[in-house]
């Protein structure tokens, strides 16, 4: 019984050491793969932050806040998972998600940026971005629907675009999702095999797995460009992703600054009795749809 208790301090000792490294620009590869973060934990935190998650909504309606949360990455990194869990609890009216398909014929003769900017936030909104102006650096370039000319002529540009929606006092966050090469090819075939998730696998999708090594270097050139000081890009590791939900919702939380405005419970009314009727009665004829369950 001793030994055990010496065992699970012993344990307990080394669990304390281990500290959380501060973000920096290091790159995670080599670093040991962690045990898969238990379910019920994971939906705990979840809620704990999907709740400050409200408290920021309020917090932005307020004070008429405005903020731009841009996610990017390769298919199948998680950026639609990320997105549906931090507007799961909140109002669509508030955090807007702005996912444009592909551009018309006539939009493609427009400035790349200029499709996007009807969709910036006004006073008390954050929009979320599931793809962005990014995609000329990213999918356009490897897919060859731009110029390299136009695709330098936009890396070139977009930190001073950024760096006016900045200035105009819109907080931009931008958060590029990275998985492995081995993780993206099971979420390929977990895709292919699960007819709930097939929708979400292209043929974009499927010749993106080919040309790995282009996106890797136009994403490189990307960072390079527009990785700036007004305007840094954050790294989510979302090889797990239910880390990858809890941390990059808590980053986003630390990034916006609010407080938990006071709440004063409203009282329920009395109902108004006058020209009342038997409301429910009305309705018995009607089409209702067939009780299956």
């Amino acid at each position: 019984m001793e030994t055990q208790k010496q065992e699970n301090r012993a344990k307990n000792k080394a669990n304390k050491a281990r500290k959380p490294e501060k973000a920096t620009k290091t790159s995670k590869a080599g670093a040991g793969k962690k045990t898969k973060l238990n379910k019920k934990k994971y939906e705990k935190e979840l809620f704990k932050l999907q709740i400050e998650l409200c408290k920021l909504q309020d917090w932005v309606k307020e004070k008429g806040m405005r903020a731009v949360v841009i996610f990017e990455g390769r298919d199948a990194a998680g950026k639609g998972g990320i997105i549906k869990r931090i507007t799961q609890l909140v109002s669509p009216r508030v955090f807007r998600l702005v996912a444009l398909p592909a551009p018309s014929d006539r939009e493609k003769t427009q400035l790349n940026i200029q499709r996007y900017i009807p969709h910036l936030p006004a006073a008390g909104e954050i929009v979320l971005f599931d793809r962005s102006w990014y995609n000329r650096a990213g999918v356009e370039r490897v897919m060859g629907f731009c110029t390299d000319d136009e695709c330098d002529r936009f890396i070139q540009n977009c930190p001073a675009f950024e760096r006016v929606l900045v200035e105009s006092g819109i907080i931009l966050l931008k958060y590029w999702l990275t998985v492995t090469n081995e993780e993206q090819q099971r979420r390929f075939e977990a895709r292919i095999d699960d007819p709930t998730k097939r929708w979400k696998l292209s043929p974009m999708d499927l010749e993106s797995r080919r040309r790995w090594y282009a996106y890797s270097r136009a994403r490189d050139e990307m960072l390079d460009a527009t990785d700036t000081q007004h305007a840094p890009w954050y790294i989510v590791d979302s090889n797990d992703k239910r880390r990858a939900r809890l941390n990059c919702i808590s980053h986003l939380l630390s990034m916006i600054p609010y407080e938990a405005l006071p709440y004063t419970p409203g009282k329920l009314p009395k109902r108004d009795h006058k020209g009342r009727y038997n409301d429910e009665l009305a309705l018995a004829n009607r089409h209702f749809i067939p009780e299956k369950y």
